[in-house]
């Protein structure tokens, strides 16, 4: 259930990117699938809320890798994978490799044909030397 649980997070971070604030009502529907166990309900409520709480400082983490663009002009789908890859990274509980592989396969799922290579693109800059640091 981890794919469906990173699938709530990044329907979550998505919403609040154009309300700029978490929503309680969406968050506690979403956790209302039946699927769900209880360590995949924790495991959306911590990304969620440490996406959420580091949004301004992930842009900029973000912003600092980027060429021709800037974290506002991005397709926000692509945003929103890249800002919860790397709250990921720099938690450091996941393997790298699964990060950027369940990042690459949410940006081809939510984003256009190129979003998937974009996204992985970006990722590498991150992992080549290291998890970036919070």
């Amino acid at each position: 259930m981890r794919r469906a649980s990173r699938e709530y997070v990044f329907k979550l971070v998505f919403e609040y990117t154009f309300y700029g604030a978490e929503n309680d009502t969406t968050l506690e529907f979403m956790l209302s699938d039946a699927d769900l166990t209880e360590e995949d309900k924790a495991y959306i409520r911590e990304r969620y809320d440490g996406v959420t709480a580091n949004a301004e400082r992930l842009k900029a983490l973000l912003a600092s890798k980027l060429e021709r663009y800037t974290v506002d002009r991005l397709y926000r789908p692509d945003m929103v994978v890249l800002l919860i890859a790397l709250y990921e990274l720099e938690k450091g509980d996941t393997p790298v490799g699964i990060v950027v592989n369940e990042a690459v396969d949410l940006a081809k799922k939510y984003g256009t044909e190129k979003s998937g290579g974009f996204v992985n693109g970006v990722l590498a800059k991150f992992v080549r030397g290291e998890a970036p640091k919070a």
